[in-house]
């Protein structure tokens, strides 16, 4: 596969209509069909298989196999969409914060892009589970921006950026990062060891999330939740590996991979979120 991405099949894929022109209204336009349609889930680490993040591999899986991934697979699928279109992007590295203690030091495990538009520069994340940002932000300490669902914030501090969600009234961390630019080779060695290490929360547990225009889907191992923006949430156990392949098909939209130990591993998921 040449390293430019087959545009129609990924437009067809997010639903994608409009012109194509490297500006913002293209970049934002993309990032709500992106996360709209593609959903976040590490059902490969899930069943015992290791992500392959080389183009094609990550192609074929999110638009073809009509899969979702995690934030590797779809900031790196974006990147080179975005260059295919004319866009100046590259890729970052972020400690993840969000469901940490203050003050815990964590790898450098979440990827961001860094986009150079129209004079300024902006971040692009279509990755990060149930808290994905559905919007580009401009790269500025201070203001809060709003998105199509959370507003967000950056502050900067001896050369280090922390991007903030407001979530339920308060600010909350999700990620710190720099502008170091990352190489692929960076994402593989980090890639390889969150899908095989048997620790690894995406190797034990179930983690899928889709932002849908009016509204954020997250589903924890059997807990499923439906987030509306200044509404509350709605949430459910799911019990049966039957109800749970319905909610990961239907209302998260992922083609289920044809795997003998789907169902095995389905059934295995604790019946409570551990406190």
């Amino acid at each position: 596969m040449s390293d430019s991405p087959d545009l129609d099949a990924y437009l067809a894929r997010i639903g994608w209509s409009g012109p194509l022109a490297p500006d913002r209204a293209t970049l934002a336009g993309l990032i709500a069909k992106h996360t709209a349609a593609i959903a976040f889930e590490n059902l490969d680490p899930f069943l015992g298989k290791a992500i392959d993040l080389s183009p094609g591999a990550v192609e074929h899986k999110l638009v073809g196999d009509g899969r979702g991934g995690y934030c590797y697979e779809h900031n790196l699928l974006f990147r080179r969409v975005l260059a295919a279109l004319g866009f100046q992007a590259g890729g970052l590295a972020a400690r993840v914060l969000w469901g940490r203690p203050e003050g815990t030091l964590s790898p450098r495990s979440h990827m961001l892009l860094q986009v150079e538009l129209e004079g300024a520069t902006w971040l692009a994340d279509v990755g990060f589970g149930g808290l994905t940002v559905t919007a580009p932000l401009r790269l500025e300490a201070g203001p809060a921006q709003p998105t199509p669902h959370e507003r967000f914030r950056l502050s900067e501090a001896g050369g280090e950026w922390t991007l903030e969600a407001e979530v339920a009234g308060g600010w909350r961390p999700l990620y710190r990062f720099d502008l170091q630019r990352q190489h692929d080779l960076d994402y593989a060695a980090s890639s390889w060891f969150l899908s095989t290490n048997p620790g690894s929360p995406f190797v034990t547990g179930l983690m899928v999330a889709r932002a849908a225009p009016d509204r954020r889907l997250t589903l924890r191992d059997r807990s499923f939740a439906l987030h509306r923006p200044g509404a509350g949430s709605e949430r459910r156990t799911l019990g049966s590996a039957a109800e749970l392949r319905a909610v990961l098909s239907g209302d998260f939209g992922i083609a289920l991979p044809d795997h003998a130990d789907l169902d095995r591993r389905l059934d295995s998921l604790p019946r409570e979120l551990p406190r």
